[in-house]
């Protein structure tokens, strides 16, 4: 038995230090394409890629920080259709902000990294794939993917040190120090207990509309707005109209506006959402915050995304307040800039440009503003 121990440790050992060997021949490869593909750069920079679930944004910047070229798109669902083809969906994006600055990327090796900034990159794994996706495209000598919420923070800040909360179409959070230790949760929606971001306060402002016209719910005022503001009878009609496929469901999101505008009027059932999402937003935050033991400290908290960029005094006054009482010394601030600054800031920092490079990009974007 005893050499039978002996020999099964052996063979273990044996498995480990060729996996080993086979992890150390991956990087050198990798590094030798990295080498390769540095020697054929046509433009020394950053090909910046923030891609949202409802949009995306690229944006080409050079080594100096001057934007050479911007694009949008639309919404970035790799769980839906897959991290290749939703990579494959940036070629077009990629290509525009190419010839803004005079080059094709089938010409060679586009730029000296790509800082890649995406939504639903939730995962390691699925992070893992998306990365591979991008590194089969002449796009970067070098390519990095982070979730979307680290592109906010590092837009927002003037390094690694606080916490993110993007509140648009879904809502996620995350938290960084300078030792690269991170605070992060999965965002995979109710699954993981998410709740709200402009999907849920859609979703949930035609619940209670829908409620509220058949008897089960309180009366409120989102009924009828939601009725007219789709141009129908009644709230059911518009949750039958999304079901049949004739109202697209992504025109839900039309309703965060709606849901504002009726809890400006003070309507109970519209206040008690916006209450729950400033709610949402500051747990996020102070879990976040002692998880990297940045309670007792001052910290940015930075806030962004369409729901919070949109700076609706109901929902802001709402968690600042409740942000000043849980976390005394966080310092919250929206960056109302599109997100793409932050992957590029992020990709910046990878070429260790200048200061300067870095404040000459920031230039060509809006200012992050402090609340509260």
């Amino acid at each position: 038995m005893h050499q039978h121990g002996q020999h099964e440790q052996s063979e273990q050992q044996d498995q480990r230090a060729q996996q080993d060997r086979q992890a150390q021949g991956a990087q050198q490869d990798q590094r030798a394409r990295q080498d390769q593909r540095a020697q054929q750069v046509r433009l020394p920079g950053v090909l910046a890629i923030d891609a949202g679930n409802s949009k995306t944004d690229v944006a080409l910047v050079g080594a100096d920080g001057l934007v050479l070229g911007r694009a949008r798109g639309g919404g970035f669902q790799p769980q839906s259709i897959g991290a290749e083809a939703a990579i494959e969906g940036l070629a077009p994006l990629v290509a525009s902000v190419a010839a803004q600055a005079g080059l094709d990327p089938a010409d060679g090796v586009l730029t000296g990294h790509v800082s890649a900034c995406l939504a639903n990159a939730d995962l390691p794994v699925e992070e893992q794939a998306l990365l591979e996706a991008l590194e089969r495209r002449p796009w970067g000598a070098t390519n990095h993917v982070a979730n979307d919420t680290f592109g906010l923070l590092r837009a927002g800040t003037d390094g690694p040190l606080g916490v993110a909360v993007v509140c648009g179409a879904g809502i996620n959070c995350v938290g960084l120090l300078p030792d690269g230790r991170t605070a992060r949760f999965p965002a995979l929606g109710k699954l993981t207990g998410d709740w709200g971001g402009g999907g849920g306060l859609s979703s949930e402002s035609l619940w209670h509309a829908v409620r509220a016209e058949d008897g089960r719910g309180r009366p409120t005022a989102l009924a009828p707005a939601i009725a007219a503001h789709f141009g129908l009878p009644t709230a059911g009609e518009v949750a039958e109209a999304i079901h049949l496929g004739e109202l697209d469901y992504g025109r839900l999101h039309e309703l965060v506006p709606v849901l504002f505008k009726i809890a400006a009027g003070g309507d109970p059932v519209a206040l008690e959402l916006i209450d729950r999402q400033a709610d949402e937003i500051v747990r996020l935050a102070v879990v976040a915050l002692r998880r990297l033991d940045l309670l007792g400290r001052a910290a940015p908290v930075v806030l962004g995304g369409g729901v919070l960029a949109a700076r609706h005094p109901l929902l802001l006054d709402n968690l600042t307040a409740r942000l000043a009482e849980a976390a005394p010394l966080a310092e919250p601030r929206i960056v109302v800039a599109p997100p793409v600054l932050g992957a590029a800031l992020l990709g910046l920092d990878h070429l260790s440009a200048t200061p300067a490079a870095q404040q000459r990009l920031r230039d060509a974007f809006p200012t992050p503003t402090l609340v509260g």
